[in-house]
């Protein structure tokens, strides 16, 4: 039994990690507060992110397997706008910095229900332990340990679990959609696209695919050649993540429903205000599995977060890039993940809330997630860039589809305001 965990294990790649780090903890209170405000009445959207999510990750983790490079990277190759490569670099970093500082200060309050401590000590402890990791341990040590943390994930599937639900309402709400035309559910619906079909898991995945390929090229001293086989298995590596993403974001939504939205406790404005809130109605269990999932989550969000801006800007400039590089062979891209670490760190200072400013981060992913996934899809369909590996039918349908519903989200966004 333990040989085929552990083989199964070491099968999970950049998919997995990917859509693990997408439930970070300012995902968490997006959920959390769709529950405890709206009940069951937006699990469906779970089902909706799922296909979405998926189409549009397989594409980045094929763009990088096929043309060893970074999302920006191939935009800037084969799509010559600087000053439109230039805004998106720096709306990204900026809203990357204020998702991590959003995380930092969820993950700080979450520690703080286990280990009294003041939130700026909380914050500068986690914040130097990301930076430290990133810097100075190689790139096959991050990935296993990114790997374990997935794990704790599962603290939101037990929660669920271990929570009185009615089951029938679910799945009514889960395969029925309740819509409302009012402008705060409309938020909801964006908010939840935003934290869940994000810039940064775009450019992390496509970024991570390269970096899997020449650890493989590293060890077995020859070129890798792009096989059938090997887009499969990363195909399969995604949807397993983007699968596992959404039931988490499924199972928040559904334990929050059934304890706050059922107590009449609606206005929570973080994750660790929810695991608080959880406590006296769900019990000490489902309170404590919150926590930990938080505090785990974030861990596992913040280095991904980082690094998909050190890649992104580092692509844009033609910086050498890479995890596998140690400090000194690649300090301009360490330097951006210092940098938008610290920079969300600042934001953690100045006491910014941090549903708002994960609300701020929303707006800022609005304008960018439509514009990257139509270039996502013009790489993915190019036989120029792709070969003989562009898309389906299918997954251009499904591509088609992302970018039409992000644009409207956007759209709903500025209309709702």
């Amino acid at each position: 039994m333990y040989k085929k965990l552990k083989k199964l294990f070491n099968k999970i790649g950049p998919g997995v990690v990917t859509g693990a780090s997408d439930d970070d903890p300012s995902g968490i209170a997006t959920y959390s507060l769709a529950g405890a405000s709206h009940g069951y009445g937006l699990l469906w959207t779970a089902f909706l992110t799922f296909p979405l999510m998926a189409a549009i990750q397989e594409m980045c983790a094929r763009i990088g397997i096929v043309t060893g490079n970074g999302l920006a990277g191939n935009i800037k190759a084969h799509y010559k706008s600087k000053i439109l490569l230039y805004s998106l670099g720096f709306l990204f970093v900026i809203a990357t910095s204020i998702n991590i500082g959003a995380d930092l200060a969820g993950m700080s309050a979450a520690l703080n229900l286990l280990v009294p401590l003041h939130p700026l000590i909380s914050n500068l402890l986690i914040a130097g332990l990301i930076i430290t990791l990133l810097v100075y341990f190689p790139y096959k040590f991050i990935v296993a340990r990114l790997k374990w943390l997935t794990f704790a994930l599962f603290a939101y599937i037990a929660s669920a679990v271990v929570t009185q639900q009615d089951w029938g309402q679910i799945v009514l709400r889960a395969f029925v959609p309740k819509f409302s035309l009012s402008s705060e559910y409309l938020v909801f619906i964006v908010a939840i696209l935003g934290t869940t079909i994000s810039p940064y898991l775009f450019f992390w995945q496509t970024s991570e695919e390269v970096e899997e390929v020449k650890e493989e090229e590293k060890v077995s001293h020859k070129k890798i050649i792009v096989t059938k086989h090997e887009l499969k298995v990363a195909k399969e590596d995604v949807q397993i993540g983007m699968l596992f993403s959404n039931i988490v974001m499924f199972a928040i939504i559904a334990t929050t429903a059934s304890t706050l939205f059922a107590a009449g406790i609606n206005d929570i404005q973080t994750a660790s205000d929810a695991a608080r809130a959880l406590e006296p109605i769900a019990g000490k269990a489902s309170s404590l599995l919150f926590t930990l999932g938080i505090i785990g989550t974030g861990l596992l969000a913040i280095p991904v977060l980082a690094g998909s801006a050190g890649y992104a800007v580092s692509e844009i400039f033609g910086w050498r890039e890479g995890l596998s590089y140690k400090f000194r062979q690649a300090k301009s891209f360490y330097l951006v993940i210092i940098f938008s670490t610290i920079l969300g760190l600042f934001i953690t200072l100045i006491n910014i809330n941090p549903f708002k400013a994960l609300f701020y981060t929303a707006v800022i992913y609005g304008l960018i997630s439509p514009i990257l996934i139509l270039f996502i899809l013009l790489l993915a369909n190019s036989k120029k860039v792709m070969g003989k590996y562009t898309n389906t039918k299918v997954t251009n349908i499904l591509g088609i589809l992302t970018l039409a519903v992000m644009s409207a989200a956007a759209i709903g966004f500025f209309a709702t305001l």
